[in-house]
């Protein structure tokens, strides 16, 4: 009961200071093969709001998570490691090689997604939630956890129903998934979210640093900026989607912003409350021996734990006692609860294949969006629509292809017609053919793939921008560099391949072999250059052009793809020598 008080005025006196933002609350669990109780909350995905955050793929499949709130009052300033105080649980210690991991997420994060202003101490709240970070800070030296953290498996019985996607490799179970490691993401996610964030060559979800570097990432695509209220709980909400979460996650948030410092790995202090009603079980403690729930239930107005009750003091109301006894008395006898009903199938379970309900065959030049959509229709097997289905969109292939956002992931829930679309689709640099790959989160349904084509730039047009007629001495250097400007449509066509040859006329295009010449990076002479590009203004400059000792005229053509050609005359000849004034037949004397 005073575990129970002391949790409620925590939350209460948190709640006044939380925007009423939603954040996604993450699954976390201490022990492996743990089931939940009837108090989980979610009873499967496809029940989930239809809002924008809950449309997307969950990290954590809506798994349990830790209900800890911090303590009221924050060390300020934070005591330094070393020192006593460090020593000793704190919630405001996180334990060093953990917050290393969140510390370098944040870094690569600044680098490869500035826009995202992804704080470490937002990856910080999650840990604590997930896995009391990575239960107390208990990893090896390269960050992986000492023993897997494995959540309960996501059968449907109060969670919600995704069934086995990856054959129980990361969480053992070939029936169900299970979230896993210490920001436990299950399988299905994992599986495209996963980073190498230690630099040893894999992905582990079980490392601290892979972890806390595919949470990041997660928490930043689809062009987040969690420096905004709404973005932030938006990509909160798609880690889970729970508005209790959302409190725990901001306090948390808010607790580490106002100060924190690095304690030694191991002995943090370990969560006790779980979303499910279950945790690390009474009396149980961290590793440097405190129990769990470090600070007891707080007198209000002080922060101050309320003094224990003493051991004489009546029985806790509500439970009647034998007079004379002190013992409770015995409950009159009940009948028996009825058996729990056998939950129907879910919208996902009668799913059987899924059918294209779009274009095919998509194509997009290089650089450019796809004008089109890629729509997915989730069928049953007499051919009937299936709406409120997860369809997760994958790029695969050779391609640098992505959705909107740069991101090659995309999960999208089915309308009321079974029709699932694609956000939109941007073509890369890298030309050819790839795949979208649609399947069905939490079902084994046969993948649909999605086959799209990216074609190389085109300019129809090719303008000279060189005014003045080009000549050379033999021997020499031309004095001006070829310059032409690329058009489409009539609008600069930018980073259009140009192959320029130096032809022997203007009807033969055989390339010539005397006269004009470029020079390779071993200075030797080369008459056609290829990979060169226009700028984002569609110019190009050529490099120096120079002379063999043959005269002549000589043609030098330009060609890009979409067939654009233009023809540059070169002119090789001796320098005419000035006419000498003296020899002016009008100052001749007469004969």
């Amino acid at each position: 009961m005073a575990a129970h008080f002391d949790r409620r005025l925590r939350k209460a006196a948190v709640t006044t200071t939380v925007a009423a933002v939603a954040v996604a609350a993450l699954s976390a669990s201490q022990a492996p093969n743990v089931t939940a109780d009837g108090n989980g909350r979610q009873t499967t995905a496809d029940n989930a709001p239809t809002s924008d955050a809950s449309s997307q793929e969950s990290a954590t499949g809506n798994s349990p998570y830790y209900t800890d709130l911090p303590p009221l009052d924050s060390p300020s300033p934070a005591p330094t490691i070393g020192t006593p105080s460090s020593r000793g649980p704190s919630e405001a210690g996180i334990p060093a090689t953990v917050l290393d991991a969140y510390k370098k997420a944040e870094a690569e994060l600044l680098q490869s997604k500035p826009g995202c202003n992804l704080p470490w101490q937002l990856l910080a709240a999650i840990g604590k939630v997930e896995s009391g970070q990575a239960r107390g800070g208990r990893v090896d030296a390269d960050g992986t956890t000492i023993g897997k953290i494995i959540g309960p498996q996501l059968d449907g019985n109060g969670f919600a129903l995704i069934k086995d996607t990856d054959n129980g490799v990361y969480d053992g179970n070939s029936s169900y998934d299970n979230a896993v490691g210490p920001m436990q993401f299950i399988p299905s996610t994992w599986a495209w979210a996963a980073r190498d964030g230690n630099g040893d060559g894999k992905a582990d979800p079980n490392n601290v640093y892979d972890a806390a570097l595919a949470a990041g990432h997660y928490l930043c695509r689809n062009n987040w900026d969690l420096s905004d209220q709404g973005d932030l709980a938006s990509a909160i909400l798609s880690y889970n989607n729970s508005q209790d979460y959302l409190s725990t996650v901001l306090s948390w948030l808010e607790h580490y912003r106002k100060g924190t410092h690095e304690i030694p790995d191991g002995t943090g202090s370990l969560p006790g409350s779980r979303s499910d009603g279950t945790g690390y079980g009474s009396g149980s403690g961290s590793s440097t021996g405190a129990s769990v729930g470090s600070t007891g239930p707080r007198t209000p107005g002080t922060g101050s734990p309320s003094p224990k009750p003493s051991p004489d003091k009546p029985s806790q109301p509500g439970k009647p006692t034998t007079p004379g006894t002190g013992s409770p008395s015995p409950k009159p006898p009940t009948d028996p609860e009825p058996p729990a009903e056998t939950p129907g199938p879910t919208p996902t379970d009668t799913v059987d294949h899924l059918e294209n309900a779009g274009a095919t065959g998509l194509t997009a030049m290089a650089g450019d969006t796809f004008t089109e959509k890629i729509s997915t229709r989730a069928e049953t097997e007499d051919g009937k629509a299936v709406g409120k289905v997860r369809i997760r969109f994958t790029v695969v292939g050779d391609t640098d292809a992505a959705f909107t956002g740069g991101e090659k992931v995309a999960a999208v829930a089915t309308d009321a017609s079974g029709v699932a679309v694609a956000p939109a689709l941007k073509a890369g640099e890298k030309t050819g053919g790839f795949t979208v790959r649609a399947t069905v989160i939490g079902r084994s349904v046969k993948a649909l793939d999605h086959k799209a084509t990216v074609t190389e730039r085109v300019a129809d047009a090719l303008e000279s921008i060189t005014d003045t007629t080009l000549t050379c001495t033999p021997g020499g250097e031309f004095a001006d560099r070829v310059e032409v400007k690329a058009t489409r449509k009539g609008e600069a066509a930018d980073k259009v391949a140009v192959t320029a040859t130096l032809v022997k006329s203007v009807l033969d295009p055989t390339e010539n072999d005397k006269g004009p010449y470029f020079k390779d990076a071993d200075d030797k002479p080369v008459r056609t250059l290829t990979g060169l590009k226009t700028d984002a203004k569609g110019l190009l400059k050529l490099p120096e052009l120079y002379a063999d000792d043959t005269e002549g005229t000589y043609v030098l053509r330009l060609t890009t793809a979409g067939g654009a050609v233009r023809d540059i005359t070169l002119n090789v000849a001796e320098a005419q020598p000035a006419p000498d004034p003296s020899e002016d037949p009008a100052t001749e004397p007469e004969a």
